[in-house]
């Protein structure tokens, strides 16, 4: 693709073949939202970083990395020691990511106990009318 046709490109999500929508399944998907907010306190080592996303398998935890690595959102720095010394960071187009994600989870945070007593109702008028 040529300069020309990139900045010609545009990027419409709700397109079946926009290439937007990979990167938004990489960014929003559990993982990912919790992999780019964490990576917003700093830098990690993978093991730290999977301590702080607690739940993630290193499976999934690599490959979520990678693919937001591809993306642009992760910095990965291997460095040629023994045992390798592996960091991940935020590029500022991750920072700018993470920095949205963060103000989304203090919003669902924040709404936990109405979330709770709106399930509770939910499930109450379910029960009533079964």
């Amino acid at each position: 693709m040529t300069d020309a046709e990139h900045e010609a490109l545009i990027a419409d999500v709700f397109s079946a073949a926009c290439a937007s929508r990979a990167v938004l399944e990489h960014v929003t998907g559990r993982w990912g939202v919790l992999a780019l907010v964490a990576l917003n306190d700093g830098v990690f080592r993978f093991n730290a970083l999977r301590r702080r996303v607690q739940g993630v398998s290193e499976k999934m935890l690599a490959q979520t990395l990678q693919a937001l690595e591809r993306d642009g959102f992760v910095h990965r720095e291997a460095r040629p020691t023994i045992p390798p010394h592996v960091e991940y960071s935020l590029t500022p187009a991750g920072q700018a990511v993470a920095q949205r994600l963060l103000g989304l989870i203090e919003v669902l945070e924040a709404s936990v106990p109405g979330v709770l007593a709106a399930q509770a109702r939910y499930d109450e008028a379910k029960t009533a009318n079964a």
